[in-house]
């Protein structure tokens, strides 16, 4: 469970996620929104969509987040993520703008 506040649009990522629920996740992304997960961008509904499908939804994700900062209209979360394709702890920054998600990027360290 998730005990840190987070601001909306990155708390409905979470929970769409956790919920299982591809149709959430999307809709919390801006339709220009973007995921890039380790350098490997995917663009719009779209590519947020094919993402939520074989990185997080559709590998049954789960994702517990454990610490999270806010400064101005960025989020940096630090997670514990489970799932069919990867297991670990992980972290985020997620960009925001007129309550949208415009941005979920996961760096490469």
């Amino acid at each position: 469970m998730n005990d840190v506040a987070l601001p909306k649009p990155v708390q409905a990522v979470v929970n769409a996620i956790n919920e299982g629920d591809t149709e959430a996740f999307v809709a919390a992304f801006s339709t220009d929104g973007r995921v890039d997960d380790w350098g490997r961008v995917l663009n719009g509904h779209d590519g947020v969509r094919s993402w939520a499908d074989t990185d997080a939804i559709g590998m049954n994700a789960s994702m517990n987040v454990t610490k999270a900062t806010t400064t101005d209209d960025v989020t940096h979360l630090w997670f514990d993520w489970r799932s069919n394709r990867f297991n670990g702890t992980s972290e985020a920054y997620v960009t925001v703008a007129d309550d949208k998600v415009i941005e979920f990027r996961i760096p490469s360290h």
